[in-house]
C-alpha cells in the first residue's frame, strides 16, 4: 500500500446531515492508544450518549455555523481520514477552565488523524482550514490545549505553527495532569 500524500484528500467543513459519520469517526479517536490524555471523553462515555447528541453536535459545527466548524479531511472513496474542530470564543466569556477570555478566539478541539494516514502533512492540511475558518471570524489567535505527556501531538502542533504560550492548567482533579496551551497569533 502506497502512503497517501496530501493530493490524496478534501478538507472541508462537515454538513449538518452528517452526523451519523461524525459520531463514527469520534467513537474511533477515542480508541486511539493515546485517548486517554488527548481526550476529555471516554469511548463508553461517548457510545453511550443518544443520537441527538450526535445531531445536534453536526448542526453546531457544521458548514455555514458562525460559532463553531468542525473540518474532515475526506478520502477519494469517501471515507474520514482526520478531523478538527474550532469553536469560536468571545471576549468577556469564561472558558472551560474558568479563566477569562480576553479576546476573540479560535479554540481548536477534537483533533484526531487514523493512524494510516499520519506524517503525510494532512494535520497540517486540517489545521490550515480551522485557522482559516477562525481568520474568518475576526478571531485575533488560535488556540489549543495538548497534555504535557503527549509528545506526538505537541510535535505536529509545532509544525502547524503553533507553541506554548506558557498557561498551564488541570483538566482533572489530578493536579499532576498538566494541560499546556499552545496559541498561533494572526
Amino acid at each position: 500500500m502506497t502512503t497517501p500524500t496530501s493530493d490524496d484528500y478534501v478538507v472541508r467543513a462537515i454538513r449538518p446531515d452528517e452526523w451519523a459519520a461524525v459520531k463514527r469517526l469520534r467513537l474511533d479517536a477515542l480508541r486511539d492508544p493515546v485517548a486517554h490524555i488527548a481526550f476529555l471523553e471516554t469511548y463508553e462515555d461517548a457510545l453511550a450518549r443518544p443520537d441527538s447528541f450526535y445531531q445536534e453536535r453536526a448542526i453546531g459545527s457544521g458548514d455555514g455555523s458562525s460559532t463553531a466548524q468542525q473540518f474532515v479531511a475526506e478520502t477519494p472513496d469517501g471515507n474520514w481520514a482526520g478531523t478538527v474542530t474550532v469553536l469560536l470564543e468571545q471576549p468577556g466569556t469564561t472558558d472551560w477552565a474558568g479563566y477569562p477570555v480576553e479576546r476573540r478566539q479560535g479554540h481548536v478541539v477534537g483533533v484526531f488523524v487514523r493512524p494510516e494516514h499520519r506524517g503525510n502533512g494532512l494535520i497540517k492540511m486540517l489545521f490550515d482550514a480551522g485557522v482559516s475558518w477562525a481568520w474568518q471570524q475576526s478571531a485575533e489567535r488560535v488556540r489549543l490545549f495538548v497534555h504535557a505527556d503527549n509528545a506526538r501531538a505537541q510535535g505536529a502542533y509545532r509544525k502547524a505553527g503553533f507553541g506554548p504560550s506558557g498557561l498551564v492548567v488541570s483538566f482533572t482533579k489530578d493536579e499532576s495532569e498538566e494541560e499546556l496551551e499552545f496559541v498561533l497569533e494572526r
